[in-house]
């Protein structure tokens, strides 16, 4: 049975997120599915899905044929930012663990994909560990294990199941959690290595566009738009249809001041897959560019999204508080900000309570919870900035300055609507100061 369900399991793809979208936005675009495009009868994972549920009709106690439907459903939520798939994707892969409880670890790991697409990582990580159990060798699972640990603000086992990933199949996916995992405690120079490695070792136009596009993520985050245009411009030579690097290259042009092919990208990402990501971007694009009609047209749409997720079992987390402590709510911000934490204490989860605490007037409980969003050395602009703000309203002003310094040290261009706001408080902070 084992063997077979190993079959099952590199027809579906491998197992888990991409690494950086383990936990955000209430989906994670999957790299191999997605570069394919929008979802069309003609795609191959809806291709597949066809096939296989033509398949199950006939032969409907096929365990192997369910644990694969499954997943396909996962990555198919994932590709189309359309959650309805994940109840479907939870009876497909019960169907089949019923069928075959014991070692069927292709529908464990699947549980773990699904779990964590729904933000439900101490579920998604006892799903991993039952099917390592039954495969320690199948490095798919272990990407499954090191995203659930992660999420779970679990670095040092999350590391060491990278590692186990990258001993036993290095590769794009291994590659990019290991670059990951470099990234997340401030190593820069080793998490652009990795991606490197992981674009020489990439097996075909998808790999590659995945790799150019947290190149581009990489170089943005660290202040440098320029590169970070350069490699979203040569992951779409590769793969005209991935729908990330048109998010990719908008923020970089939007930082090279092309503020309308930035508005056009982002509105074409948002046509394709209306990620809940691509859609807060583009709405706080518009904000910044003086479009308040534009921008309430897209916060309407988060709303939405947030909506469709949660009836679909989606547990709300960082995205959301933010998004309404900026432009919403700060009481339910901090709401879902302290529910987020409780299912998800990652370093997004801490700075987003930080912030929503910040903007309820709670600065000493706010400080608290942003020092442990940096307490692994990330270099990470946004959390820099709240951290300084909060500082300034707790009346630190030596350490805000400092903060704000260091924001704007780390990329410049952080955001659209607060890098201007930390420019702006940074020359009250240094004119007082004189």
């Amino acid at each position: 049975m084992t063997v077979a369900l190993g079959v099952g399991l590199f027809v579906a793809g491998g197992i888990g997120l991409a690494p950086r979208d383990a936990g955000r936005h209430g989906s994670g675009i999957s790299p191999r599915t997605e570069a394919a495009g929008p979802a069309t009868g003609a795609d191959p994972l809806s291709a597949g899905i066809t096939t296989l549920q033509n398949h199950l009709r006939h032969t409907p106690t096929d365990a192997v044929g369910l644990a694969t439907l499954g997943l396909d459903y996962v990555q198919q939520a994932k590709t189309t930012a359309d959650p309805t798939y994940y109840p479907k994707a939870e009876a497909a892969l019960k169907r089949s663990l019923k069928l075959a409880p014991a070692d069927n670890f292709t529908a464990m790991g699947g549980m773990g994909a699904l779990e964590a697409g729904r933000h439900r990582f101490s579920q998604a990580l006892d799903w991993a560990r039952r099917a390592v159990a039954v495969n320690p060798y199948n490095s798919s699972l272990y990407g499954t294990l090191a995203d659930a640990y992660t999420q779970l603000g679990r670095y040092s086992e999350a590391a060491d199941a990278v590692q186990k990933m990258v001993d036993l199949k290095p590769g794009a996916p291994s590659l990019s959690r290991a670059s990951y995992v470099a990234e997340l405690r401030g190593d820069t120079k080793t998490a652009r290595t990795d991606m490197r490695r992981a674009l020489q070792d990439a097996a075909g136009p998808a790999d590659q566009a995945f790799a150019r596009y947290y190149l581009s993520e990489l170089a943005f985050n660290q202040g440098d738009p320029a590169t970070a245009l350069d490699e979203a411009e040569a992951g779409l030579r590769a793969a005209p249809s991935y729908t990330p690097l048109l998010q990719a290259r908008a923020r970089a042009e939007a930082a090279l001041g092309r503020t309308k092919a930035a508005v056009a990208d982002l509105g074409r990402a948002v046509q394709r897959v209306p990620l809940p990501e691509y859609v807060l971007q583009l709405g706080e694009l518009h904000r910044s560019l003086g479009h308040p009609r534009e921008a309430a047209q897209q916060f309407q749409v988060f709303r939405a999204e947030q909506k469709l997720f949660t009836d679909n079992g989606v547990a709300l987390d960082a995205d959301a508080a933010l998004f309404e402590a900026d432009h919403g709510n700060p009481g339910r911000a901090l709401t879902i900000a302290r529910q987020g934490l409780k299912s998800r204490p990652f370093l997004d989860s801490h700075d987003a309570l930080a912030w929503a605490l910040h903007v309820n007037g709670q600065d000493d409980e706010a400080l608290a919870e942003s020092d442990r969003a940096l307490a692994l050395g990330t270099r990470n602009a946004l959390f820099h900035y709240h951290r300084a703000m909060i500082q300034r309203a707790l009346g630190n002003t030596s350490a805000a300055r400092d903060g704000l310094k260091q924001a704007l040290a780390v990329n410049p261009h952080f955001s659209p609507l607060h890098a201007p706001k930390a420019h702006a408080a940074l020359t009250a902070l240094t004119a007082t100061r004189r």
